[in-house]
């Protein structure tokens, strides 16, 4: 197994996981938040540095594929990433500072880049027709499947899940912070 294998399979069993706790997290906030005291607390607590491992994670990740994999990002990998790349600043400093005020700034970044990797992830899968990215300039094909493992995980899936989970976490620290 060469290195690109072996962060291609260490990564979507990451996105795995993270779509696990996603869907975890809808039935927490349903059936349980009112009485927890454990996991959700603890999470609560945390999630603003979750948070931010998360889109360090995700970041480095798509550094990953395109300077040591040679992956050329389409025009919509490059939207994706001008939402992702500076939540890492904003949440670093958002550690630092002690300061959750961010945290509606980053869910809005974070809600936009939902949308895009999952509009980028339906053209990816043929599910929506769309414009070929390489047509409106120099970059790569938006439909290239770079990634494809499980079945069903792709680049534009693990940037929608890294997305998601950023969302999910950074709920959980603002409902922290309104108690």
């Amino acid at each position: 197994m060469n290195l690109i294998e072996f962060v291609d399979l260490k990564l979507s069993i990451l996105t795995v996981i993270s779509q696990i706790f996603i869907v975890l997290s809808f039935a927490y906030f349903i059936f349980i938040k009112k009485d927890d005291k454990g996991v959700g607390k603890f999470i609560s607590k945390h999630g603003l540095f979750l948070a931010f491992l998360t889109v360090l994670a995700a970041t480095l990740g798509s550094l990953f594929y395109s300077e040591v994999a040679g992956y050329d990002p389409c025009d919509l990998c490059w939207y994706q990433r001008i939402f992702m790349y500076p939540l890492v600043i904003l949440l670093i400093i958002a550690l630092f500072k002690k300061d959750k005020g961010v945290i509606k700034y980053a869910m809005t970044l974070s809600a936009i880049g939902v949308m895009l990797a999952i509009y980028h992830y339906f053209m990816q899968t043929g599910l929506i027709e769309g414009l070929a990215c390489s047509v409106v300039g120099y970059s790569a094909s938006c439909t290239k499947l770079f990634v494809m493992k499980f079945g069903y995980i792709t680049l534009p899936l693990m940037s929608f899940t890294s997305f998601a989970q950023t969302l999910v976490l950074l709920y959980f620290a603002k409902s922290e912070n309104s108690k």
